[in-house]
Order: C-alpha cells, then sequence, then structure tokens
C-alpha cells in the first residue's frame, strides 16, 4: 500500500473511531437528556421485558396443552407491553433513536478496527498438481449440484477419476476410498455432504494424502470455514491444477473422524426420531418438553479436563472452536489448527436460567471451553449423536480427541472466502484512535528487482 493510501485510510479509521464514540455517547446521553431519571426506567422496564419473553420461550418449549398456549401468548405480549409502556409515556422514539445510535457506534467502531483484521487460517504451500486424484461425487447431494455444475465432466477433463455413487444403494464411501488409494490415488475428494466429506478425510488422513472439497453439499460448514466459494462448486476444482495445500485440525469421535462437530443431548435425539423428516416441527414441539426437563433421554455427564458438566440438555463438540462474541459469525470458526476442541454445553433447568441464556458466554446456563479430550458419559448404554449431520447411536461413554494438523487439504489458490478474525469491539483502542494524531508516513521502500511489488511470495 503506498503512502498515500496509507495516509487515507489512517484518515478514514480515525473518523470512524470519532464517530463510534460519538455514536455512543450520544445513544447514553439521548435518554438522559430527554427522559431524564426515568431513562433508568426505561432500561429497567425493557430489560425486564426481555427476562419475562425469554421464560415464556422456556415454558412454551417445556410444557404441553394449555400451558404451552399460555405461555408462547406471554413471549409475545412480554415485549409488546414494553413497546406500549414506552409510547404511553412519550418515549418510544427516545429508545428507539438511542438503539439507532447504538448500531451506528458498533457499525463504525467495526470499521475502525477494521484494519487490525488479519487473514484467518492457516497458510498455504504451493504445490505440484496430483498425478491420480480420485473423487467421490453424491449426485443428490445439494439438490443436484453435481450434475447442475457439471462437476464430474470438469473433474475428469482435469485427469481425475471420478466414482458416482449409487443413490439407489447404500454404498461404503470409506471402502471406496480405501481401494483408490491401493490403486494408487495420491489425492482424495469429495463433492457431497460434510458427513460424507468427513469420512473420505479420515481414510485421507491416514495414509498422509491431500484431501480436496467439493462445496457440492447442503450446508458446506467445512467449506465455509476454508474460504471455498459455496455458491460456485466448480470453482474447487481449480485445486487440481492451480491449488495450495493446508494442513487442519482432524476431530475424532471413537475413532471416527468429524470435520465439523458432534452434538449430544436434545438436538441428536430429535434428528433421530422416525417423525423426524415427515413433520420437523411437530416432532421437535413433542419431544423438547420431555427432553429438556430430563423425562426422557439419557441424563449426559460431560468431562472437559477438570470440569464437569452434570446433566446439560445439549453438548456440541467442535473441531476448534466456535466464534462466540459476535452473533453475525455464529456458525464460523476463526482456526481450524488450533489444535484444540470447542465444547458448548447447555443447562437450563428453569425460567431464570432460560432468561439468564441472554447474557450470552456468561450466563449461568452456558458453558464454553476448549480442550484436547472431551468425555461424554450417560446413565444409560448408549446415547444418540449427530456427528457431521450424519445420526449415530454410540456406546458410552464416548471419547472426542483432536489431531492437531492431521488432514492436508488442498483448495484453489485464489478463493474469495477464506475467513477473517473480527477484532472484538474496544472502546479503549476506539479512543487511542480517535485521539491519535497523524503521523507522516515513510516513503515505501524500493521494489525488489524482477518483484514490482516487492513481496516475498506469500502463499496466499
Amino acid at each position: 500500500m503506498g503512502s498515500t493510501d496509507t495516509g487515507a485510510h489512517d484518515r478514514t479509521q480515525r473518523w470512524s473511531a470519532l464517530l463510534a464514540l460519538a455514536a455512543g455517547a450520544a445513544a447514553a446521553l439521548v435518554p438522559l437528556l430527554f427522559a431524564g431519571l426515568r431513562s433508568f426506567a426505561l432500561l429497567g422496564v425493557g430489560l425486564a421485558g426481555l427476562a419475562v419473553g425469554a421464560a415464556g420461550v422456556w415454558w412454551m418449549l417445556t410444557r404441553h396443552g394449555l400451558v404451552r398456549v399460555l405461555a408462547g401468548a406471554l413471549s409475545v405480549v412480554a415485549p409488546a407491553v414494553v413497546l406500549v409502556l414506552y409510547a404511553s409515556a412519550g418515549l418510544l422514539w427516545v429508545v428507539l433513536v438511542s438503539l439507532a445510535l447504538c448500531a451506528l457506534a458498533v457499525s463504525a467502531g467495526g470499521a475502525a478496527l477494521s484494519r487490525d483484521t488479519q487473514p484467518g487460517g492457516p497458510p498455504g504451500v504451493r504445490v505440484t498438481p496430483p498425478r491420480s486424484p480420485f473423487l467421490i461425487m453424491n449426485p443428490r447431494s445439494g439438490d443436484g449440484r453435481v450434475g447442475r455444475f457439471r462437476l464430474k465432466e470438469r473433474a475428469e477433463e482435469l485427469g481425475a477419476e471420478v466414482h458416482l455413487l449409487d443413490t439407489a444403494h447404500h454404498e461404503d464411501v470409506v471402502a471406496l476410498a480405501r481401494r483408490a488409494v491401493d490403486d494408487g490415488a495420491d489425492l482424495l475428494g469429495v463433492a457431497g455432504g460434510d458427513g460424507t466429506q468427513a469420512m473420505v478425510a479420515g481414510v485421507a488422513a491416514e495414509h498422509g494424502l491431500s484431501f480436496m472439497v467439493i462445496s457440492a453439499g447442503t450446508r458446506n460448514h467445512f467449506a465455509l470455514d476454508l474460504g471455498l466459494d459455496r455458491d460456485d462448486p466448480a470453482s474447487c476444482l481449480d485445486a487440481l491444477t492451480d491449488g495450495v495445500e493446508i494442513r487442519v485440525d482432524l476431530g475424532f469421535i471413537d475413532g471416527r473422524a468429524f470435520v465439523n462437530n458432534a452434538s449430544f443431548g436434545t438436538y441428536a435425539s430429535v434428528v433421530q426420531s422416525p417423525a423426524y423428516r415427515d413433520d420437523k416441527v411437530r416432532t421437535i414441539l413433542e419431544l423438547l418438553p420431555d427432553l429438556l426437563t430430563h423425562q426422557r433421554g439419557p441424563r449426559l455427564a460431560v468431562r472437559v479436563g477438570g470440569t464437569a458438566i452434570d446433566g446439560p440438555q445439549a453438548v456440541l463438540v467442535s473441531n476448534n472452536p466456535y466464534r462466540m462474541g459476535d452473533p453475525a459469525g455464529l456458525g464460523r470458526r476463526e482456526e481450524l489448527d488450533a489444535g484444540v476442541l470447542g465444547v458448548l454445553g447447555v443447562k437450563v433447568d428453569n425460567a431464570a436460567q432460560a432468561a439468564g441464556i441472554l447474557r450470552g458466554r456468561h450466563g449461568p446456563g452456558l458453558t464454553v471451553l476448549t480442550a484436547q479430550e472431551v468425555l461424554v458419559d450417560a446413565d444409560e448404554p448408549e446415547i444418540q449423536a449427530g456427528v457431521d449431520g450424519e445420526a449415530l447411536t454410540l456406546p458410552t461413554p464416548v471419547r472426542c480427541t483432536i489431531r492437531p494438523r492431521a488432514l492436508r487439504v488442498r483448495v484453489p489458490r485464489r478463493r474469495p472466502g477464506v475467513p477473517r478474525a473480527k477484532p472484538p469491539m474496544d472502546w479503549r483502542r476506539l479512543r487511542r484512535l480517535a485521539l491519535a494524531r497523524e503521523r507522516p508516513v515513510a516513503d515505501p521502500q524500493p521494489s525488489t528487482p524482477g518483484r514490482p511489488d516487492g513481496g516475498t511470495g506469500s502463499s496466499r
């Protein structure tokens, strides 16, 4: 970046920080100026409405019949009553303006701190094209993406051997991958769901081979965190001719690999119900009350290092932790090579704890940890689990581990979605940025001969 561009960026950053601080201060001052001492009442009424609404949702999920109907009505009426009270006091506009200023402060603050943002994910190393790639493709994944994007034909044009799964019969993808390795494949790849990706990735890691992800599934969570283009799965095939290799961690549950997560408890039990596929909403509403109140299903006991979680309704063990501080980033992982499992446990036994969940990761019913090993036990000999979207029944106790950098993943050198770690809102840093005087920018260093950009040949 040249000196002019750098100076302009610094000025933009400073003004964004100033705007964030001004908007934040105004958000606090507007209620004080126009509501006075009533501003504290406004805050109290709003928090009370949120708490009552959350309690209503909890009762709706854990009760049947008339009580459920009344609780559902309460969860709707509580916030509506808060708005009516604000309006009757002539202060609704004050609340709305204050909320808008808060949103502006957060947005401007995020823009000011964006310069601190670093590219996420492990660096890539340029590699030569594979000699004998073998790709498994599921023609039904993602509503037929394999056919719509002509993935089989395009891959074969690039020299890959492609096996289309027979959807009429259940084929063993692990056996297919092992047979390909025996036949001399030096790269294994999958165009399909995350569950299929995980099974073949386990074989690739076992044999030290490169693995390739083609985003042809429905959700493509693994592809998302690898930065692949989920809207154009054909672009993933560029890894065959112009690829880089990255090392990522691989999770294991009782020896079976997973690339995203393994879930236990309420969600895992619901999705394994025979009625779930035919009527998801009705099945969830029928099963949740008994599952959440421990009247049905096993009682879980989870040990994460020296920490025990007794009786959680739901547990999620992930291959590297999911982002928690940014609601917009839920479902994303900042890193895939941190060498730790993420653990999210939810234990809510009453309406008060349900309301406490509103505090996010600091809520009393929410446990957020990291570890290299997690042990999930229960008061029954078997428990149900969802592993990368696949429903399994496993003997207890279940042991989850992680193998750091066990998987070599080949991705296109040019890919649009490499995740960036969004910095947390830091008001002290914003103040320093806003008050900092503009410093003169030194002239750029002359570029290295033969390299107009003076770069060092980054693999990205």
